[in-house]
């Protein structure tokens, strides 16, 4: 004769339980701020996992796509990456993995390793290498820095500007 038994130790148990679940997840996410009627920006994301605990964050795993415009309703710059998180009570945004901005004022299209955006201080940055094209221009960089407008932009540690015909 056999007896068998189980116990249900709380210690055992507890390495199951997620210690961190997520308060909201959408998937195929489209989302629209407006001011006063106005259009600011558009997200659009595959994938979007919010946290509450033990900070708040919104977490994009499968990429993002933002669209910001002017006070006339047109499309002032894109922002996309593969991977993107938001620390909402700091209001940092931190993009990486082939990342790429394009400013529809100037022409220039900027490609990144990564971005960290901080809205309270009002600018974006990089520490990484950044390439940067205007029209026939290629400019190269160890990391950049702007406004959040992307209007005074500066390449840091400038490598050179290399023009070429189309």
């Amino acid at each position: 004769m056999l007896a068998a038994g189980c116990t249900n130790d709380m210690k055992d148990i507890s390495r199951f339980d997620r210690k961190d679940p997520p308060s909201q997840s959408l998937r195929d996410a489209h989302v629209w701020r407006s001011e006063y009627g106005r259009l600011q920006m558009e997200l659009d994301a595959p994938a979007i996992v919010q946290y509450r605990q033990p900070d708040t964050r919104t977490h994009y795993p499968k990429g993002v796509d933002l669209r910001f415009y002017d006070s006339h309703g047109q499309l002032r710059t894109t922002v996309r990456a593969d991977k993107a998180v938001s620390y909402d009570d700091e209001d940092i945004l931190y993009a990486r993995d082939s990342v790429v901005i394009v400013d529809y004022t100037n022409g220039d299209t900027i490609y990144l390793q990564d971005i960290t955006w901080k809205s309270r201080e009002d600018v974006i940055y990089s520490n990484h290498p950044v390439r940067a094209v205007n029209g026939s221009r290629i400019t190269y960089g160890d990391g950049f820095v702007s406004d959040a407008n992307l209007t005074n932009l500066r390449v840091k540690r400038q490598r050179g500007t290399i023009e070429f015909e189309e």
